[in-house]
């Protein structure tokens, strides 16, 4: 376990370690204190963050959390997908909450946007039923179609915005290609060139100022001795090529993913973060080793409200699973795990722990890739007694419930990463620091 003060302090990451939706939303708006730039590299709108702060509920999707306080400027890096529409929907929405964003927010000219006829494709893809594509579960968010784009270099980026003849040769070039696969393919109506063009010309002149080269915005702000905290998306598990292969996001959400996803060298970023639920969830389709179908299951979802932030589908539940922890540990070398919603689990007599796979009789620490071996996985557990105490009044961890840090500390020693904080609900002040940050 190494100590938080041994690597470069100014710049951390925070990244999650299951299958998203861990909470990265709380961390990272209580890590925000200490940071004057907030920054995310990957994913798009397909993400969300509900947050409570001054007593009002923030749900972001592509802006960081950061935003939400005055002194900290925002970046959206060249790793991400952007939806120019929903953007600027997020902006109005904050900006009606009093939350300065234009003069705070700044998005990489080389971000890739997420087109209309990106989502077309994306949902037609889903609802496809003759068997020729593999249904994955997505939000229908257009991320796949515009990552896929990307890779094939007929990508429209940010910077684009700033030359409308660049645009629209690149928007129509597109549109004819696209319409022939939507009415040939899936047999649904084309997607409208002179609408699209209309709308980011719309868009673009309210924050065409915000569009700079963050990477040299980095550079600069790392010579400057700013603090910079790093923020993903989803989680490592759905990681193009770490996570549960097909059944992932399009971009990389381990660390790796913030280096190429917003210009900063690996060797300035210091201390990794892991952000962990004390069970585990997961929206759409996919393994889920750990998953409950039953009534403990849904007990726990209605306690926890597990709940898409962007889509409101029920997320699926689980006990906690170590071997997708320990292999998130490795990943990304994270240094420090913050521990949410430890109290959805307060009313539960016992509590189980996933630590090993067993496969063919055989127990094993790592998720194979093959579906087929995948599908025969049974967990190996480890039952704990709970603490059947409520948890949210505690704000100090020693006076935590003796079951409730055997838990803790059965994760700390299964993962051999140390706990820096537990979150014990949905509000800052739910929180007990286990170590100082600072």
């Amino acid at each position: 376990m190494q100590n938080l003060q041994s690597k470069n302090s100014q710049i951390k990451a925070v990244i999650g370690t299951q299958w998203g939706d861990e909470g990265k939303g709380k961390v990272v708006d209580l890590l925000s204190d200490n940071f004057d730039i907030v920054a995310r590299y990957q994913g798009g709108p397909n993400a969300g963050h509900t947050v409570k702060f001054d007593g009002k509920t923030f749900i972001l999707h592509h802006i960081p959390t950061g935003i939400l306080r005055p002194d900290i400027s925002c970046v959206l890096g060249n790793g991400m997908v952007i939806n120019v529409e929903s953007l600027m929907e997020e902006i109005e929405q904050l900006s009606d909450k009093s939350i300065d964003v234009f003069s705070r927010l700044f998005i990489s000219e080389n971000a890739h946007i997420i087109m209309p006829y990106h989502i077309q494709l994306d949902c037609a893809s889903e609802a496809c039923d003759d068997g020729s594509v593999e249904v994955i579960g997505t939000t229908g968010r257009g991320i796949g179609p515009a990552y896929a784009d990307k890779a094939r270099r007929t990508g429209i980026r940010m910077g684009d915005l700033l030359n409308f003849n660049i645009l629209e040769k690149k928007v129509r070039s597109n549109v004819l290609y696209t319409n022939k696969i939507l009415e040939t393919v899936y047999s649904k109506k084309p997607c409208d060139a002179d609408e699209i063009l209309s709308l980011l010309e719309r868009h673009s002149r309210l924050i065409k100022k915000n569009i700079i080269n963050t990477q040299q915005y980095f550079y600069n702000s790392v010579k400057q001795g700013k603090k910079i905290l790093l923020e993903g998306a989803q989680g490592t598990h759905l990681d193009i090529d770490f996570g549960t292969y097909p059944f992932v996001t399009s971009s990389n959400t381990t660390i790796g993913g913030a280096s190429t996803g917003l210009g900063i060298g690996p060797k300035l970023i210091g201390d990794v973060i892991g952000i962990m639920k004390a069970y585990t969830t997961r929206v759409g389709n996919g393994p889920f080793p750990t998953e409950l179908t039953g009534e403990i299951g849904e007990k726990i979802r209605e306690i926890g409200s597990e709940f898409g932030a962007t889509t409101g589908r029920p997320r699926r539940c689980g006990w906690w699973d170590g071997v997708a922890g320990k292999i998130s540990a490795q990943l990304n070398n994270i240094d420090y795990l913050a521990i949410t919603k430890l109290d959805v689990l307060d009313s539960f007599k016992s509590i189980k722990l996933c630590v090993g796979y067993k496969i063919n009789g055989e127990i094993v620490q790592y998720l194979p890739s093959d579906p087929d071996v995948v599908d025969r996985i049974e967990p190996v557990y480890e039952e704990m007694e709970g603490w059947n105490t409520e948890l949210r009044e505690i704000r100090e961890y020693d006076k935590l419930p003796v079951q409730a840090k055997k838990y803790l500390e059965r994760i700390e020693e299964f993962t051999e990463v140390e706990i820096l904080m537990v979150s014990v609900g949905p509000r800052r002040s739910e929180t007990i620091w286990k170590k100082d940050l600072t």
